[in-house]
């Protein structure tokens, strides 16, 4: 069973284990969906202390430190651009806004990385 391009891994996932347990024990897919969901949440949980993390029968997932730098670099780089982007008094109202919007989301992206990197 392929992955549609429009399902997420999630959504996979619990599709093809209500095919699988229904056939053979009749578990509802509601019941798998939240069962699923908590194993999704804990594992994004434990990405907060954890540098790996194991989901039984899927596999192993571990946290890149190089990478998680350059990324960091690459975050850096976009606030000093935004910044100077936020400088030009000549920018419409609407690129000010988005421009605005860019820098939060950059922050909040710094500032779920940074806890990680500075362990």
């Amino acid at each position: 069973m392929n992955k549609p391009a429009s399902m997420t891994i999630k959504e996979f996932i619990i599709k093809k284990i209500a095919v699988n347990r229904l056939v053979s024990k009749m578990v509802s897919e509601k019941t798998i969906d939240a069962v699923i969901s908590h194993q999704f949440e804990s594992a994004h949980a434990a990405t907060a202390y954890c540098n790996s993390i194991e989901i039984s029968g899927f596999g192993k997932f571990s946290f890149n430190i190089k990478r998680a730098n350059k990324q960091m670099d690459k975050y850096n780089s976009q606030m000093a651009m935004y910044t100077k982007m936020l400088e030009d008094e000549t920018i419409s109202p609407a690129v000010k806004r988005n421009t605005e919007m860019r820098i939060q989301t950059t922050l909040d992206n710094i500032k779920v990385l940074k806890p990680k990197l500075d362990e």
